[in-house]
């Protein structure tokens, strides 16, 4: 249909003579064409202009990276990147899928990007001055002294008291004749004293050995003596458990503390209360200047294959792990943290105290984890960043629904081991806003978090650009853990979906990728990877089972050696365990290889812990068959009655795989898979004709 416009009409009318259907002009006079090309013009100028300003900021926005990756970096490493990006488009060929890849994670990567580098902007300044963890908490002691430090209990402590006390354990140990070097060992339950002591010590250069406080005898022993201490404190609660080792101790001097004034002292320990008492707050003169590069701390791996490893902590180190979590996932100078993790550990003696010492938050801290009181104590303390271990996770899920689990108000917690078996349901139980999943090894130099609640990763690796931050997934042989190379003697990188190794670049005169390892060098070596891109160059073994999907985010599969293969498929222990653990209502758990006579490989074993004696088996194998392939089923169960954990709630594996399936020399209760399809008694005939191969799996 045509319509024609009257001459009169306005020229802003939308009909100028035209045809509507058409669009085209139809005739009219100059001025009605004149302003028809305007209104055509004027969008395309905007355009132009909106274009233009974008284009401005990007350039501003990758400029202002560049530069600043050049002055972090060198004007190499920012050349590397830009050949490494081309290299990685065109290895792609040149596809439309790497451009999705690169619009999916851009903003993820440079998100990280910009907080690295400011985290990385904060480390300089504090390397350039040369500043110790004493010298950062003292300015946040100074500038704000009655703010809340810590909360334990009842007892609040602010920065102020912090200082005091750390203070006095500073000029009691200068007095007694420690000085810069010396180790000192502290074992103790989780209080606020605790980390005062360590933190006193540390002013005057002294390294302190952190000791797990469920530690006894032999292992005991050995944490004391690798760390080549001359001094013991000890908590009055450990009294028993010291006095033990006290004649074996040689000349290690030992300081108790909790004692009540003037009591009783056993086999020569020092009454550490009375003498703090007697001793000045002032601030302490070191003999010797304490900085950014010395040792702070000796922190022990969780003993779960074996006896603690001491792996140092200098001061840069402390500052790495608890200040690049706080960067990457988002943490606030106002948030209130809470722990109820051991403070021996990295996860709460570094990474939640850390934010209190190095930014002047508030730490709650527990004396032990509780699932019944976890989310209550929470809401009392109004904690907004909450920590947890996976193990802690399948705990809490396992305890009945109440209001607090909703009712808080935390906006993230942060935590490594939260399987993604159970991932949604503890988000959607607690009403958790955020998830900041993290990786990484005490020891090691190869830590990343899961920054963007992408659920089920522990991390990423850029696709865009891998090299900003030098980690990698490399192949290895499944059952051994070496790396498999290629014809020129060198690593392979695995490819999305590959399982493989995770590593970490070491350049010792960076401090973010420095590898310091143990207090044991043939141990440290041990973690050491060698011509690994190149000939000469070395990263650090992590000895986890990783695998990354298309967009770079990585996943947890398994540890190397915990892998065993039976019936030509390998077996990850860690997913098989998950498993387990949630058919049999969130119980503890480990799962296992065991040599079967006449069987190549090694057949899966569960140790389960039903102490009230209500597992059933039944539903057990029930379970199992419907969520498990049968090459991956445990043929053994066996029923732990008493059990022994780690600090970090694990249990230790090694010793129950070494026993085996022998019902001889085992009193637990041990069970298995028969051809019904259940779970049967193990009994010494039965073992005997497995053994024989008359029964076969």
């Amino acid at each position: 249909m045509k319509i024609t416009c009257d001459s009169e009409v306005s020229p802003a009318s939308y009909c100028q003579n035209g045809d509507i259907e058409s669009g085209t002009n139809q005739g009219g006079s100059g001025k009605g064409n004149l302003t028809e090309q305007a209104e055509k013009t004027l969008p395309y100028i905007k355009r132009m202009l909106l274009q233009t300003f974008k284009f401005i900021i990007i350039f501003v926005v990758v400029g202002g990276v560049v530069g600043l990756v050049w002055y972090f970096m060198g004007w190499m490493f920012v050349l590397q990147l830009v050949l490494v990006a081309i290299v990685a488009y065109l290895a792609a060929g040149g596809r439309y899928y790497w451009l999705y890849i690169v619009y999916r994670t851009a903003f993820r990567d440079l998100t990280a990007l910009q907080r690295y580098l400011r985290f990385l902007w904060t480390v300089r300044q504090y390397s350039k001055r040369d500043l110790s963890i004493g010298d950062i908490f003292r300015q946040h002691a100074t500038k704000n002294p009655n703010k809340l430090c810590f909360i334990f209990e009842d007892t609040k402590w602010t920065f102020a008291q912090v200082e005091e006390f750390s203070n006095r354990v500073a000029n009691l140990f200068k007095s007694h004749g420690y000085h810069k070097g010396d180790s000192v060992a502290l074992m103790m339950e989780n209080r606020p004293e605790f980390v005062c002591i360590w933190l006193g010590l540390s002013k005057l250069g002294i390294v302190t050995a952190l000791i797990n406080y469920n530690l006894r005898q032999s292992s005991l022993l050995h944490s004391v003596n690798v760390a080549k201490c001359q001094a013991f404190i000890f908590g009055s609660e450990l009294t028993e458990a010291i006095e033990k080792i006290a004649s074996l101790l040689g000349s290690v001097r030992l300081y108790s503390w909790g004692l009540e004034p003037n009591a009783p002292l056993h086999f020569g320990e020092r009454n550490l209360t009375d003498l703090l008492s007697e001793t000045p707050n002032t601030l302490p003169i070191p003999n010797e200047k304490v900085g950014f590069h010395d040792k702070l701390l000796y922190i022990y791996t969780s003993g779960t294959t074996g006896l603690p490893k001491a792996a140092v902590i200098t001061h840069a180190r402390f500052v790495f792990l608890a200040g690049a979590i706080g960067y990457q996932v988002g943490f606030r100078t106002n948030d209130r943290y809470y722990t109820p993790l051991p403070l021996y550990h990295t996860a709460g003696g570094t990474m939640s105290v850390g934010q209190a010492i190095l930014y002047g938050s508030c730490v709650v801290i527990r004396k032990k984890f509780s699932a019944s009181n976890y989310f209550h104590d929470i809401v009392k303390y109004k904690c907004t960043v909450a920590q947890y271990i996976g193990e802690m996770c399948r705990y809490l899920l396992s305890t009945p629904p109440r209001p607090e689990d909703k009712n808080h108000q935390l906006r993230m917690v942060f935590g490594n081991g939260l399987r993604p078996q159970i991932w949604k349901e503890f988000v959607s139980r607690f009403n958790i806003p955020k998830v900041a999943e993290f990786y990484g090894a005490t020891e090691g130099n190869a830590n990343i978090a899961n920054i963007d609640n992408h659920e089920g990763a522990i991390g990423f690796v850029s696709r865009i650009i891998p090299s900003i931050y030098p980690i990698s997934v490399i192949r290895v042989d499944p059952l051994t853990g070496e790396p498999i190379r290629n014809s020129k003697g060198l690593c392979i990188v695995c490819k999305a979906g590959e399982p493989g190794v995770f590593i970490g670049k070491i350049i010792p005169s960076n401090p973010a990728r420095a590898y310091l390892g143990y207090v044991n060098e043939k141990e440290s070596e041990k973690k050491i990877v060698r011509d690994v891109f190149a000939k000469g160059d070395s990263a650090f073994l992590s000895g986890d089972i990783l695998v990354s999907d298309d967009f770079g985010y990585l996943y947890f599969k398994d540890r190397t050696g915990d892998t065993f293969r039976w019936k030509g498929e390998n077996v990850s222990t860690s997913e098989v365990e998950a498993v387990v653990s949630n058919v049999a209502n969130y119980r503890d758990c480990v799962v296992y290889g065991v040599e079967v006579s006449g069987n190549e490989g090694r057949a899966g074993m569960a140790a389960i812990v039903d102490q009230s004696g209500s597992l059933n088996l039944n539903t057990l194998a029930e379970g199992l068959k419907k969520s498990l392939p049968s090459y991956a089923r445990p043929l053994f169960v066996r029923i732990l009655n008493e059990v022994e954990l780690t600090g970090t709630y694990k249990l230790k594996k090694l010793d129950l795989q070494k026993e085996g399936y022998n019902p001889t020399t085992i009193l637990d209760k041990l069970y298995y898979f028969s051809t019904n399809g259940l779970y049967e008694l193990l009994t010494p005939e039965l073992f005997n004709l497995i053994e024989d191969g008359k029964i076969r799996f």
